[in-house]
């Protein structure tokens, strides 16, 4: 008994031996990246459109047969999921690919599933969208808008504006007047939140954490809700939000007031992961727009705009890396706050 356990024992061995020798290793490694820019060193830029480029080796391509989209983790996810159902029964459709909600509690989780490939099409907002891009190999194609005529067009506009909010009967009228008082901020990586008003609101004579404390709260509902329940002094936040809020309910502009607002930057940008096959990402674009909102749950939700539009990082976000630079924000996950 005990020979013939040897006797198996060798055979399974060698069984193993043969179907290692036999096996080849896949070549996964890429050319030499003359030029990546911001890029982490994982990506390449060669055509200098500030986005990674797909990779080389056909091996690193890839199709999944399950996709999974998130959308911007700064609000109550269970909304979201539910909400963003119909569209991702539209994506499945025209790319005969199953499409789960992949759901995160902060960025930096949303930018980390992207880079390590659990993550393939995502909504990320306007600051972190440049974080996503440089550490995560995210290339945003596109934006909610107005114009959206469901064939792709560009003709669209789209846009979002940094407003800082007080309570209706603060003693707060102007920008100026935020001196000496606490305001809230949402996430240093946030551009509306904190980007944006600490690279413009010099220029307006006032310094953000030098003529008024900044405290975080987390996001820009929390810092709407804040102001409306009259726990922050004021707070700076993105209108889109703001928006949303009044029309579902959760806040009465009749108790938050407008003391300043910027120009208009864009909004929640839309896309995928560099390493999907050319023919997906193609699909997935289709899907996007090609999508109307009348009569839909996002319909209903973004009530400002009518479908999705085509947009370039290299353009859009050019406001928003300015901002960025000006503030010399370095894109690392210690930074994705």
């Amino acid at each position: 008994m005990k020979k013939l356990l040897l006797i198996f024992m060798i055979l399974l061995i060698s069984a193993g031996f043969g179907f290692a020798a036999g096996q080849k290793d896949v070549d996964t490694s890429e050319p030499e990246c003359t030029s990546r820019g911001l890029l982490d060193v994982m990506y390449c830029d060669a055509d200098g459109d500030l986005v990674a480029d797909a990779p080389k080796n056909e091996a690193n391509i890839k199709d999944p047969d399950v996709l999974f989209f998130t959308y911007t983790p700064l609000e109550d996810p269970a909304v979201y999921v539910e909400m963003f159902q119909p569209f991702l029964d539209h994506i499945a459709k025209i790319t005969g690919k199953e499409v789960r909600y992949y759901t995160t509690q902060s960025y930096s989780a949303e930018i980390e599933a992207m880079r390590s490939g659990r993550l393939h099409i995502a909504g990320i907002s306007t600051g972190p969208t440049c974080f996503a891009v440089n550490l995560a190999g995210y290339v945003p194609f596109s934006l909610m808008g107005t114009g959206s005529d469901g064939m792709g067009s560009a003709n669209g506009s789209y846009g979002y504006k940094l407003q800082v909010i007080v309570p209706m009967d603060s003693p707060i009228q102007s920008i100026e007047d935020l001196k000496g008082h606490k305001v809230a901020h949402t996430e240093e990586s946030s551009n509306s939140g904190n980007q944006a008003p600490r690279a413009l609101f010099p220029d307006e004579g006032i310094t953000p954490g030098t003529d008024y404390e900044v405290v975080y709260s987390g996001g820009h509902d929390s810092s709407i809700l804040g102001v409306f329940n009259g726990d922050y002094e004021a707070a700076c936040i993105a209108s889109s939000v703001l928006d949303r809020m009044a029309d579902r309910g959760v806040v009465s502009m009749d108790k938050i007031r407008v003391v300043w607002e910027s120009q208009a930057f864009p909004t929640t940008s839309f896309g995928y992961a560099h390493d999907l096959s050319a023919e997906l990402k193609a699909n997935i674009e289709k899907a996007f727009l090609s999508y109307k909102f009348a009569g839909t749950p996002l319909g209903e939700e973004f009530s400002g705009v009518d479908g999705f539009i085509p947009v370039t990082y290299e353009k859009a976000w050019a406001p928003i890396r300015t901002i960025q630079a000006h503030n010399g924000t370095q894109y690392t996950f210690d930074n994705v706050k």
